[in-house]
């Protein structure tokens, strides 16, 4: 499991990254269970994923951060990295951030992606 904590920040809500090698959903699953024994990771308020399986099918969850799956899935599908799961995990700070919230999506996902791809 690759990890970059405290990727950015925004109006008090903190960003932090995480991905890993997947086979299918259940190795998924397995990849959210692991990420989630870290107690830190388990309290947070949205753990969004996304990932492209070898045959191009995209999985996602948002985790209750209404579309950021599919905001992760289209950076991966432009990147062709199929069978790895990336997690954006926020921890809510107080202030609602409205459509910038994809942006930070965005912004963890590239980081992500420049320092393991």
């Amino acid at each position: 499991m690759q990890q970059i904590k405290n990727v950015v920040s925004d109006r008090g809500s903190k960003y932090a990254v995480s991905g890993g090698a997947v086979g299918d959903r259940k190795g998924v699953d397995a990849f959210l269970k692991t990420l989630k024994r870290d107690r830190k990771f388990a309290k947070a308020t949205h753990n969004t994923w996304g990932v492209l399986l070898e045959d191009g099918t995209p999985l996602k969850g948002d985790d209750g951060e209404s579309g950021a799956g599919l905001v992760i899935v289209r950076m991966l599908e432009r990147e062709g990295l199929r069978n790895h799961v990336v997690v954006v995990t926020r921890w809510y700070g107080g202030t609602k951030l409205g459509g910038d919230r994809f942006r930070r999506v965005q912004d963890c996902v590239r980081a992500y992606l420049e320092k393991w791809n």
